[in-house]
């Protein structure tokens, strides 16, 4: 997976390089050259959604195509990724968002499935979509519980009962495959006809013509169960889908995906939920004359260690602006620890484009430490200089 990533990384590096190329201007009268390498979205938190919606609808489709830089309006933070990393992870926070009616409510906050109900907001899937190719084109990590099937879909593939998101439903087909009686019809008393309810009505649908009047028997039921499952992953949310994938191909539609399994697009998009800490202390270099063995630096790992599973994401994020782990997880991210001036009251800071944690001398006092780490990580979110 890490060679498949570092490809995408070239040609996305490339594509940002001909859009940037492309949009070069020259003064007439002074035959001087002036080229804008970067996409540029100014956004406030206040309105965070809403801004970038919009700039993106606006956006000509090359610029899209360029190196992402994010600022916050009201915040002197200079984007060197840190400021992105932020911009995708509080995005994520609100776009795949059940409450947000794009996502469909029966499997609460666990898993991000369109909303099939939600006729009304093709435009929404589609900024979507676009965003969801921006983070890949730009290397960086959302926060999104897409099932596998999306990422199946994604690349091309067939889909099977085990895409079935919901787990009742996909145990209960499975049963109907299983059962060994002859007696199928008399027993499960189905027909090719499926009934959900939209917007408190209850809907049918024949999954062949005349489907209702069609009982499932033994010698049918493989059928059956093919075309149910055709229709919850693809008919069912047919417009949704179509406007979501259409979005990410406006961003994503030169890259190199068909080389990923679905599992290793997932890991691209998402990183790894599994955080081995002791992994990226072997990884991390220190500077400002700190060493694995000054005593703050022993101390933060002690932290680090003893910390709850919520605390350790909450640092994670506060160092790297990430709550997981990249391919090859946390012993494959650069991490520095510099020394942020001698013992005082002040808090650690951040440099979160480039993996930096700034931790002032505390010395051995570990409850020190402990406390005003603590503190940072909580009151984490706003970037000054970076």
């Amino acid at each position: 997976p890490g060679c498949k990533r570092n490809l995408l990384q070239m040609e996305s590096q490339v594509s940002q390089y001909k859009a940037m190329i492309g949009d070069l201007h020259m003064s007439e009268s002074t035959n001087d050259i002036t080229v804008e390498p970067f996409f540029h979205l100014e956004i406030e938190r206040d309105y965070l959604v809403e801004q970038t919606l919009e700039c993106i609808k606006q956006a000509d489709p090359k610029d899209i195509r360029k190196r992402l830089r994010v600022s916050f309006k009201g915040e002197e933070g200079l984007d060197a990724g840190g400021v992105t990393k932020e911009f995708f992870q509080l995005l994520s926070e609100e776009l795949f968002d059940i409450n947000s009616g794009l996502w469909s409510n029966k499997y609460g906050d666990e898993m991000n499935w369109f909303n099939s109900d939600n006729t009304w907001d093709e435009k929404g899937y589609e900024m979507i979509g676009v965003l969801f190719g921006l983070a890949l084109y730009n290397n960086v990590l959302l926060d999104v519980r897409f099932p596998m099937a999306v990422y199946r879909k994604l690349l091309g593939l067939p889909l099977g009962l085990e895409d079935i998101v919901d787990a009742e439903l996909r145990r209960g087909l499975k049963q109907l495959l299983d059962y060994e009686g002859d007696d199928v019809e008399d027993i499960f008393c189905l027909s090719f006809e499926v009934t959900w309810m939209e917007l408190g009505e209850e809907r049918r649908l024949d999954l062949k013509p005349d489907g209702a009047n069609i009982p499932v028997t033994n010698n049918n039921r493989e059928e059956y169960v093919l075309r149910y499952v055709s229709w919850i992953l693809v008919d069912s949310i047919k417009s949704q889908w179509e406007a979501f994938e259409s979005g990410v191909m406006r961003i994503m539609e030169d890259a190199s995906l068909d080389l990923f399994l679905p599992e290793e697009l997932e890991l691209l998009v998402v990183g790894s939920g599994v955080l081995d800490f002791k992994a990226l202390e072997s990884n991390t270099t220190y500077e400002g004359g700190y060493t694995a063995e000054s005593e703050v630096v022993k101390n933060f790992w002690r932290f680090v260690n003893n910390a709850s599973k919520e605390t350790q994401v909450q640092l994670l994020k506060f160092a790297a602006a990430s709550t997981k782990a990249p391919i090859g997880g946390l012993g494959k991210m650069p991490f520095i620890i510099q020394r942020a001036g001698p013992d005082s009251g002040l808090l650690p800071t951040s440099h979160t484009c480039f993996n930096t944690l700034l931790l002032p001398d505390y010395g051995s006092d570990y409850d020190k430490l402990a406390n005003n780490l603590g503190r940072a990580v909580l009151e984490c979110e706003g970037f000054g200089l970076e």
